[in-house]
C-alpha cells in the first residue's frame, strides 16, 4: 500500500512539485513488521526534524502521507497538484472581477527548485532592512508563502542563500519579493518556491526597521496578512480566501 502511494503521488503531482514534495522531507523508510506482514513507514525522519520522539505508524496510506505532510506544514504540494493558475482564471471570472482573486503583474523572475506552491500568506514591509525577514523565517513556516514588500528597491538583496535554506528548513512554502535576492545559485539549490523582480549582489542593511503583518501592495496589488497566494510557471495569484476544488 506505501509504495502504491508514493506512486500515486508521482502520478497526481507534476515532476518538479512532486521533488520538491518528496525531496523536502527525509524519504521515509519502507520496511516490513515482523509481527504485521503489511509494510509500514518509519516515521523517525519525519519526527526528528522538529526533536519530535521518533516511533513507527502503521499505515503506509495515501492519506497517513497527506496527514504527515500537513504536520510538517506542506500541504501546499496537495493543492498545487490539482491548481494551475491559468485554470483558477478561466473558471473564477466572479472572483477576478470582485477583486476576491488578484493577479499580480507579471514582473517577477522565478527562482528556487519548486515551480509552483501555495499557502496562506505573511506579511512583512521593509526597505532594504532584511532583519526583520530572518525574524520571521525563524518561525515555523508550516507551509506558509511570506510576502516581503520591500519597496521595490533594486539597489540590494533582501534574501539570500542562507534565508532560503532557513525558509526551507522550517516549512515555508515559498517567498515572494518586491525587491532583490542574492545567492541565486544557492536559492535555486533549495525545495521552495521563490519569486523576486532581480539578483543583486549586494547584502541588505541590518537596522531592523519595518513592519510584520501589515496590509502590503505590490505592483498596485493590495495583500493581507492570512490571505492565500497560488504561485505558477504562469502566474502569481492573490486570494481572499483558501480556494477548494
Amino acid at each position: 500500500m506505501a509504495l502504491s502511494s508514493l506512486r500515486l503521488l508521482r502520478t497526481i503531482s507534476s515532476p518538479p512539485l512532486t521533488l520538491c514534495f518528496l525531496s523536502s522531507i527525509p524519504v521515509p523508510q519502507l520496511q516490513y513488521h515482523s509481527q504485521n506482514p503489511g509494510p509500514f513507514i518509519q516515521s523517525r525522519p519525519f519526527d526528528s526534524l522538529y526533536g519530535k520522539k521518533g516511533g513507527t505508524r502503521s499505515s503506509g496510506s495515501l492519506s497517513w502521507i497527506f496527514r504527515e505532510a500537513q504536520s510538517l506544514g506542506l500541504r501546499r504540494w496537495r493543492n498545487m497538484a490539482f491548481f494551475a493558475t491559468a485554470e483558477v482564471c478561466d473558471t473564477n471570472t466572479v472572483l477576478l472581477g470582485s477583486g476576491d482573486l488578484r493577479v499580480l503583474p507579471p514582473v517577477f523572475q522565478m527562482y528556487g527548485q519548486c515551480r509552483a506552491f501555495s499557502g496562506p500568506i505573511s506579511t512583512i514591509k521593509v526597505f532594504e532592512d532584511n532583519v526583520l525577514v530572518r525574524e520571521l523565517l525563524e518561525t515555523r513556516g508550516e507551509g506558509r508563502v511570506l510576502v516581503i514588500d520591500g519597496g521595490g528597491s533594486m539597489r540590494c538583496a533582501l534574501v539570500g542563500g542562507n534565508l532560503g535554506q532557513l525558509a526551507q528548513n522550517m516549512g515555508w512554502a515559498g517567498i515572494v519579493v518586491n525587491g532583490c535576492i542574492r545567492d541565486v545559485d544557492e536559492i535555486n539549490g533549495c525545495d521552495i518556491g521563490v519569486r523576486a523582480l532581480a539578483s543583486h549582489p549586494m547584502k541588505s542593511n541590518k537596522r531592523g526597521h519595518g513592519d510584520k503583518h501589515v496590509p502590503i501592495n505590490i505592483a498596485g496589488t493590495l495583500i493581507r496578512e492570512g490571505e492565500w497566494l497560488y504561485a505558477d510557471s504562469d502566474g502569481i495569484l492573490i486570494s481572499t480566501s483558501e480556494l477548494s476544488i
